[in-house]
């Protein structure tokens, strides 16, 4: 199928390589960025974290290959919670009845948001617990 004729709300008889096709696509992906986030009451926690996270690591000195650590977790875990969120939707968009099979995948969704944020907590300690340990001891 062609990008002239996409639906979903997607703009119509844009040519898929012109300036107007890639503000619509950056328009819809800062949409789902915008919907997901705002959505998610876990994400405004993910956000609070990014920005202690980022506070932390100006004040400690971080170098530049932890900022790219820390920056890379921060993502990952803000994908993961958007990834989860878009799984919602969807399952909302399918049935409002439960089923133990949308039950269980977003289950499995939620479940991959704890594993990228518990491993970012993991790198974030490794960052900036011996950081802290020398300003304090």
């Amino acid at each position: 199928m062609s990008d002239d004729k996409v639906g979903f709300g997607r703009r119509k008889n844009v040519h898929r390589w012109s300036l107007a096709a890639w503000f619509a696509r950056f328009h819809c992906a800062f949409r789902g960025w915008w919907l997901g986030s705002c959505d998610q009451s876990s994400f405004r926690i993910h956000y609070l974290a990014a920005v202690f996270v980022i506070g932390l690591g100006s004040y400690l000195g971080c170098e530049l290959w932890e900022w790219v650590m820390l920056v890379l977790c921060i993502s990952v875990v803000w994908m993961a919670e958007l990834m989860n969120s878009a799984i919602e939707a969807l399952s909302r968009a399918v049935t409002l009845e439960y089923d133990e099979r949308i039950r269980d995948a977003l289950d499995i969704a939620s479940g991959a948001v704890l594993v990228v944020s518990l491993g970012s907590a993991v790198i974030g300690s490794m960052i900036f617990l011996p950081k802290l340990l020398q300003l304090f001891f």
